[in-house]
């Protein structure tokens, strides 16, 4: 049994079964360096999932993130590679997953990819504030998607994540104070793609990462790369890819 399955069985309770719900992930990475590095955060040791685990940001779809005003449209390259694969979502949807992918880094890390907007930007409230503030609108024009998994059948929570990346420089606005003893991540840290702490990722996100590292390995990132998708098929782990 390889150790994603060791895993996987280990974390199944067998619940009825639960529809996936849309989640997104933001892997941020700095180039700067010989080896690229890579933001992690780590997990409360009180927390239920993952405790003290080195996690990506990421979390799931808001209602809300289809509204939010934004600097740039998303890629059409980026829009065709959300559209691929099932089931069919629209291209609000679309737009919607890779709005998330950034609400959640700038709420869980305090780092947020926004642009001066041009004219007078509209106020944003709640986990948005921090871009009225700083005068941004969040921009995710320069976003790629990494990878697409879904949770298997029989979890107690089931997600159906998309895994984008983006360098470090789009970082725009940094909050302070959101990382803390007692904030969901009390630490964050770059770290070499390879290295001791990435190790112990759970073995889908470090499947995820392998994607990215190859994808960095061979130039720079593009839209046009084939986009892999894991998913589980009967009772093992499936690798495909968007089509």
């Amino acid at each position: 049994m390889s150790e994603t399955e060791k895993i996987e069985e280990k974390e199944a309770d067998h619940h009825p079964y639960r529809r996936p719900v849309d989640a997104a992930t933001l892997i941020l990475v700095d180039r700067t360096f010989a080896t690229p590095k890579v933001l992690v955060g780590k997990r409360h040791d009180n927390v239920v999932f993952m405790p003290g685990k080195f996690v990506f940001p990421g979390g799931r779809v808001d209602k809300a993130d289809n509204r939010v005003p934004v600097a740039a449209p998303i890629p059409k390259a980026l829009e065709a590679n959300l559209l691929k694969g099932s089931p069919k979502i629209t291209a609000s949807r679309a737009h919607s997953l890779a709005i998330a992918a950034i609400r959640e880094a700038c709420e869980e890390t305090g780092l947020c990819l926004g642009r001066t907007s041009n004219g007078a930007a509209p106020v944003l409230a709640g986990p948005w504030a921090p871009f009225t503030e700083a005068g941004l609108l969040p921009d995710p024009s320069g976003l790629f998607l990494i990878a697409r998994a879904i949770t298997p059948p029989g979890r107690v929570r089931r997600f159906d994540t998309r895994f984008f990346t983006a360098d470090a420089s789009s970082i725009a606005h940094r909050v302070e104070g959101v990382i803390h003893a007692d904030a969901e991540l009390v630490e964050l840290v770059w770290v070499e793609i390879g290295s001791k702490p990435l190790a112990d990722l759970h073995p889908m996100t470090r499947s995820v990462l392998n994607e990215l590292e190859r994808r960095l390995a061979s130039g720079p990132l593009s839209h046009e790369a084939p986009v892999p998708f894991f998913h589980f098929y009967g009772g093992k782990m499936q690798k495909d890819f968007l089509g």
